[in-house]
């Protein structure tokens, strides 16, 4: 009774080996077809989730340009590095996907290649997401529309009441340099003293604009930027407000270096 158990085990485990191979044979087609989906998918799923690595996707449409090279930098030191470079050969569309460690300052320059330009640099404020940046090739810098940086809006709005102390500094200058013609040496002693004032506005405004917008690595970035050798007090002031999240920014550590540095050297 034991052997017959025994052999009746056997002949199940036989028929379920051939019922396996009998299956098999019989739909070799579809297996195959099946064993090629399933690795499509995973190629499939493999290569979104490549793609899905990079954090900041710039899109963008330069109206007009039919051939040239663009290229995405940033400032290494004191040197501009490409970071991409699109070519363009018909389509005025581009796209570039890249990794950013926290928001910093980007450049989008067009290199023309048949013509020579100063408008050709774009500065915009790049962070984690998706950028779309529009512009023409006749007014390459002064058609710019930059969308999807919070921190850009922030930069734009710095920027236009910045540039009202720009054109006054500017219009001081004409007036100094007719005034050295004429030899008005008093008016030059005057316009000075105008010149001072002027800069200490803007010292201060950029203050207060980056302690008002300290929840934004801007912030850090003007004091870098723009106020880098203003009074240690003010940095101070600026560094102290930042949030804990833009301190740990690219600018907030640079930031924070600066007035270490300055620190020590001017005890």
């Amino acid at each position: 009774r034991i052997n017959l158990n025994i052999s009746i085990f056997k002949s199940s485990i036989y028929a379920i080996d051939w019922g396996f191979f009998y299956y098999f044979a019989k739909n070799k087609n579809t297996m195959q077809k099946t064993i090629i989906a399933l690795l499509s998918v995973a190629l499939l799923s493999s290569c979104t989730e490549k793609k899905e690595e990079k954090d900041l996707v710039i899109t963008g449409y330069v109206k007009g340009l039919k051939k040239g090279t663009l290229y995405i930098q940033k400032l290494k030191d004191t040197t501009l590095v490409a970071l991409d470079t699109i070519k363009i050969n018909g389509d005025s569309h581009f796209i570039s996907e890249l990794d950013i460690e926290s928001p910093e300052m980007y450049y989008l320059y067009l290199d023309r290649g048949v013509t020579n330009s100063v408008d050709n640099n774009i500065a915009f404020f790049a962070e984690k997401g998706k950028i779309n940046i529009e512009t023409s090739l006749d007014f390459f810098t002064a058609d710019t529309k930059i969308t999807g940086s919070k921190n850009h809006d922030v930069y734009e709005e710095y920027k236009k009441i910045a540039s009202r102390l720009i054109d006054q500094d500017l219009a001081l200058l004409e007036k100094k340099f007719n005034a050295y013609k004429d030899g008005k040496t008093e008016e030059m002693l005057t316009i000075n003293a105008e010149q001072e004032n002027l800069l200490k506005k803007k010292y201060l405004f950029t203050t207060n604009f980056a302690v008002n917008h300290k929840d934004s690595e801007v912030a850090p970035y003007l004091a870098l930027a723009e106020i880098y050798d203003i009074n240690l007090k003010y940095l101070d002031t600026i560094q102290k407000s930042l949030t804990p999240k833009v301190s740990k920014s690219i600018y907030g550590k640079k930031l924070d270096a600066l007035i270490k540095e300055r620190k020590a050297t001017e005890k």
